[in-house]
């Protein structure tokens, strides 16, 4: 028979936390023939390995060479079998009743193509709990600029250990390029709002905080911080294209992809330098998003000099300079000038 849904657990040296994750499915109270548990074992050095062993047969291990989580993504869905797909990843855990609440979601909202729900943040040396989840109901999706606008700002309610997905969904987004170390998740919940995510506010997952987190880091770390904004590069650049092939049109794409990404360009080179190649991109793109509708001499004038500037000097050095101007507001006579053409169609 094939399975309703698959728990797909991908993990990495988490002998200290494999056996809560595996445990928080098993509890989940559905039989083996409704619930598929696949364990994708990214090339573990530690106990990993023999903690996931323990459950056999019950939970299918897939065990690989160490690739990253595109990689371990890409491995384990090809092991599974159920038309829903609920990913977690292997040191967080869900709590009783999740996949029953998601499930019926989805029978219940056949128009969208995942669930989500609030979870709690675990913060491992303090042993705090902090509810993350929105108040109601929401559904999100990408059908206009300003939906794109409010998706972006709750595309933190679609975290691993608590989106689940239609099977469909995950077969238009894998193979995820393995270029994506970590950060792989973003283009499964990313696809799911090119359809429609359904939020619910019922707190169902944990999402643990830890020394050995790749995304959730200290900002003292600074060499976790620069790899962290690194990969938020690589992630933006798979997600624009992706969204386009999935039909989302420029606008949407734009709303959606361009601040963040034009965001978190800025804080990398301002903090640890790069190329003038990325400065200028990261510039362009910004001239691109936020004066559209601006006067053409704005826009040429703003290309030229940030362009120009940004091929010259060093990154560190021109956002010095950049913030400089800002500082002493001599933008100000041409940001007039940008708004003059604003009310033309």
């Amino acid at each position: 028979m094939t399975p309703l849904i698959t728990a797909l657990i991908d993990t990495y040296n988490h002998e200290k936390y494999i056996e809560q994750a595996v445990g928080s499915v098993l509890e989940q109270g559905l039989s083996a023939e409704e619930l598929e548990i696949v364990v994708v074992d990214d090339g573990s050095t530690d106990g990993t390995a023999e903690i996931i062993k323990k459950f056999a047969p019950r939970v299918k291990h897939v065990r690989k060479k160490n690739g990253g989580q595109a990689s371990a993504f890409n491995a384990g869905f090809a092991e599974t079998h159920g038309q829903i797909i609920a990913p977690l990843d292997g040191d967080d855990w869900w709590a009783k009743g999740k996949l029953a609440a998601v499930v019926e979601a989805l029978q219940r909202n056949p128009e969208v193509c995942a669930v989500s729900h609030g979870y709690y943040k675990f913060y491992e040396s303090t042993n705090e709990f902090e509810a993350i989840g929105p108040q109601e109901a929401t559904l999100l999706n990408l059908t206009s600029p300003e939906a794109a606008r409010v998706a972006f700002r709750n595309w933190p309610f679609l975290a691993t250990g608590a989106l689940t997905v239609r099977r469909e969904l995950m077969e238009r987004v894998i193979p995820i390029p393995e270029k994506l170390v970590f950060l792989a998740d973003a283009p499964i919940n990313v696809a799911s709002l090119a359809g429609a995510v359904l939020v619910l506010p019922q707190v169902l997952s944990y999402y643990r905080l830890h020394s050995t987190n790749l995304f959730a880091v200290e900002r003292a770390d600074t060499g976790k911080v620069g790899r962290k904004y690194e990969m938020t590069d690589v992630m933006f650049s798979v997600l624009r294209p992706m969204l386009l092939r999935l039909g989302v049109s420029e606008a949407c794409v734009s709303a959606f992809i361009d601040p963040p990404w034009t965001d978190a360009n800025r804080f990398y080179l301002r903090n640890f330098g790069g190329s003038r190649l990325r400065t200028l991109r990261t510039e362009m793109r910004y001239i691109r998003t936020q004066y559209k509708k601006a006067a053409i001499g704005y826009r040429v004038f703003s290309c030229l000099v940030l362009g120009g500037a940004s091929l010259v000097l060093p990154p560190r050095r021109f956002y010095e300079l950049y913030d400089w101007y800002g500082r002493k507001n001599f933008g100000r006579l041409w940001r007039r000038i940008a708004r003059r053409d604003t009310t033309r169609p």
